[in-house]
């Protein structure tokens, strides 16, 4: 009986990731072509994180936070610096690091950002349906948290 479960609970886990997996393609691919010229979505989730928290990050933290490299973080944030959406600085206590803040001009950019995408997102909540989409966010939620646990 054990056996039949697992292969059960085996198929169940397929499903459900190749599900998610292929959603997060095509959702990155949809939203990508919907940004403003000029901005990509690492872009767009960096802004939004800073603007969602306002206080200054490290390099280093920004790429724990979103799971990356730090090779990959920094080429983000000197796009974002470049485009006038950071403010990078050295770390006063420590001169070898970085501090990493949002501008006025990227909380205006992240604003356009969700100003273009809102529509998408709202229209395919609406369609699913709001109860059914509320339903799905707490086992969303526990997927990230299993998931972003470090090993």
């Amino acid at each position: 009986m054990t056996d039949a479960r697992d292969g059960e609970a085996a198929k169940l886990a397929v499903a459900l990731f190749s599900e998610m997996l292929t959603a997060d393609q095509l959702v990155r691919a949809r939203l990508g072509r919907a940004l403003p010229k000029g901005m990509e979505l690492s872009h767009f989730i960096v802004l939004n994180y800073l603007a969602q928290h306002r206080e200054e990050r490290s390099p280093a933290e920004l790429a724990r936070i979103f799971h990356l490299s730090r090779g990959a973080m920094t080429n983000t944030l000197t796009k974002l610096a470049w485009a006038g959406h950071v403010h990078v600085r050295p770390d006063w206590d420590d001169a070898r690091r970085k501090r990493v803040t949002i501008s006025g001009a990227g909380l205006a950019a992240r604003e356009a950002a969700l100003n273009a995408i809102r529509p998408i997102l709202t229209d395919a909540v609406e369609e699913i349906g709001t109860e059914r989409t509320r339903s799905a966010i707490p086992v969303l939620r526990e997927i990230r948290q299993r998931f972003g646990e470090t090993e």
